[in-house]
Order: structure tokens, then C-alpha cells, then sequence
């Protein structure tokens, strides 16, 4: 057990290894699906879940999330998976409450690494409230994990990333730079403390966060996990036919994923994260550093809302008491042709 560094069996890490948003979207092209008044939301509208009606008084919301190795210690992997799973429901608004497993390992993985992983997934599953009713697994050259998420809503208290209005105000609720911290313990760049920050972070269930927002006016909502915050706000201001303007001295940038980026120790998923969202942004005279740090790809990211912003103070306020890093970073405008998100 002492042996295994779980990164070192992986091209890439976590949310690292998601398929570009750009990409993702031409492999859905000229798909053929039902039409189905109930579904609320589908994979059409570029959201963190789908959402199914069953009565005026429940909706579904369903997911599913699974990556490689993005910590080497077995239990800290399955946690920050399934953590980073059950993130979908809490930002559509729900209440996760059933999880299947989704595993590929090699062959010749000691039993007990195994045992680890699924045991931190459970631990996870079971802080949230929620059940692990079964699962499937493989054998795999490279060892992956995840989970199926069902979760309930009430179908007009569901969030979406497309509800932005003009005036609202943004929050996010964890610090910036997951990838590329872990592109640096991949290399060995990076410091023990820094590692559980990392970690820490990375195992922090978005409950709370939801739990806080749910009691406010928030139009919108989305986690940000492998599209970076710029690709996620992208999202979120196309889906809202809004722009947004950030002030990057609010984001809370971890210090050492700085460091790490000014020497150029950057994701792949950083670059894809560019190539998509990139040309909506307006980066002002921003450091490239920071600039890379707000498109690095995040595993168990926090969740972006935006709140009206007569209920903001309040929320922000709350979230203080409850999240990571609570960060009031900027505001919805009307949309004024061209690019999406102004930076300053």
C-alpha cells in the first residue's frame, strides 16, 4: 500500500482529463432524442444535471461524474470523487439521495487500495445523506472512479446556469487553482501543506453552499469543475444572454497554484479551457499567470451564483460562516454584443 502513487498510473488528473467544452458540444451534434415535456433540463442546455418532472411537487435530478486519479492515497481519491459527483445536484438546487458506483482498476491493484477507494466514496455518499445502492466496475490499465447521482428538487426551486438576470450579483465559494496544483504533485513541485489544502478542498461537500443559497433569491447556478471558472461563466452568461464583470482582486487565487503558474506548470485541460472560452473574454492588462489560474480546471470546485442583489449582503454573509471562501467577485449587466466577460 505504501507503494502506490495513484497519479503516476494516470495521463491526467481529475477534472483534468474532461473532454473540452467545445469538443463535447460538436460530438453532440445531429443526436436524435425524444421530446419530453417533463424534462426540464437536458443535456442540450450545457448544465451540470438533468432535471425530470414526476409532479407538481418532486422533480429528479440526475448525474454522472468519473475520473482518473487525482490524489495518490486511495481513500482521498474516492473521496474527492465522489465529492466532486455529488456537486451536480447541490448546484441544480437538490438534495442528493441515491449513488452507484462507477470503477475501472488494473488487475493487479492490492484488494485493500480498492477497498480504500470505495470507502472513501462511501464516506462521502454518507456525510451527504445520501445511499450507495450498487454500482459496476471493470478492469482498466488506468484506475478511474465515480458516481451516478440521483438527487430531488422541487421543479420551481430548481437552479440552472441560465437564470442570470441583469443586476445580480456573483458568488463563489471555494479558492482557485486546483489544477494547477495538481499538475505540480504530479511533478513533485508542490508542498505538504499545500497538498492538504488541496486535498481539503477537493473533499469539502458544496452542501453547505447549497444549503445557504436555497433560502435566497438566486437566479442561477453552476459548479465550476473542468471548464475553469471562465469556461463555466461562459456558460452561464451565454445560456443567460448576459455578460459579466469580474474584479480578480475579489478571487481568492491560491498562492502557491500562483507560483506554479508564473513557471509555467499548467494543465493540458487549461489550454483546452482557452481554446473554448477564451475569445469571449475581454482579460484587460491581467498578468498571464492570473489569467491562467481563471481557466484552470477545477476538481470539486465551488459553486458560482448569482443571487439578486437585494438578497446578496445577506447570503454572502452566510456563506462566510459556512463554505471554504466566500468571494462576492462581480455583477451581471445586459448583454452588449461581443464578448461575454469583462476582467479588471
Amino acid at each position: 500500500m505504501d507503494d502506490i502513487k495513484l497519479t503516476k498510473l494516470a495521463n491526467c488528473a481529475g477534472c483534468g482529463a474532461k473532454v473540452g467544452a467545445g469538443e463535447l458540444a460538436k460530438l453532440l451534434e445531429d443526436i436524435r432524442v425524444h421530446s419530453d415535456p417533463n424534462l426540464l433540463v437536458g443535456f442540450d442546455r450545457s448544465d451540470d444535471a438533468s432535471v425530470y418532472k414526476i409532479s407538481d411537487e418532486l422533480a429528479l435530478v440526475q448525474t454522472v461524474d468519473f475520473f482518473p486519479p487525482i490524489a495518490d492515497d486511495p481513500y482521498t481519491f474516492g473521496a474527492i470523487a465522489a465529492t466532486n459527483a455529488l456537486s451536480d445536484v447541490y448546484a441544480m438546487g437538490g438534495e442528493p439521495k441515491l449513488a452507484l458506483n462507477i470503477m475501472a482498476v488494473p488487475e493487479n491493484m492490492p484488494a485493500e487500495a480498492v477497498h480504500n477507494i470505495l470507502r472513501g466514496g462511501y464516506d462521502k455518499v454518507f456525510e451527504a445523506g445520501a445511499l450507495i445502492t450498487g454500482g459496476h466496475s471493470i478492469y482498466d490499465d488506468e484506475p478511474k472512479y465515480g458516481l451516478a447521482v440521483t438527487g430531488f428538487v422541487h421543479p420551481d426551486k430548481m437552479l440552472t446556469n441560465s437564470g442570470a438576470r441583469p443586476g445580480d450579483i456573483l458568488l463563489y465559494t471555494k479558492p482557485l487553482g486546483i489544477g494547477v496544483l495538481t499538475s505540480g504533485i504530479k511533478s513533485d513541485m508542490v508542498k505538504p501543506e499545500a497538498i492538504a489544502l488541496a486535498n481539503s478542498l477537493m473533499t469539502t461537500l458544496n452542501k453547505s453552499a447549497r444549503d445557504a443559497m436555497v433560502k435566497y433569491r438566486v437566479h442561477a447556478c453552476t459548479d465550476i469543475t473542468g471548464f475553469g471558472l471562465m469556461g463555466h461563466m461562459l456558460e452561464m452568461a451565454q445560456g443567460s444572454d448576459t455578460e459579466m464583470q469580474i474584479r480578480v482582486d475579489a478571487v481568492d487565487i491560491i498562492p502557491d497554484a500562483l507560483e506554479l503558474a508564473r513557471l509555467g506548470v499548467l494543465p493540458a485541460g487549461m489550454y483546452r479551457n482557452r481554446k473554448f472560452a477564451g475569445a469571449f473574454v475581454d482579460v484587460g492588462e491581467l498578468e498571464l499567470a492570473v489569467q491562467d489560474l481563471l481557466f484552470d480546471p477545477q476538481t470539486s470546485g465551488g459553486l458560482l451564483i448569482a443571487v439578486d442583489e437585494s438578497d446578496a449582503d445577506a447570503l454572502f454573509d452566510e456563506l462566510k460562516t459556512c463554505v471554504p471562501s466566500a468571494q462576492r467577485i462581480g455583477r451581471v449587466a445586459e448583454y452588449r454584443g461581443g464578448k461575454r466577460i469583462f476582467l479588471k
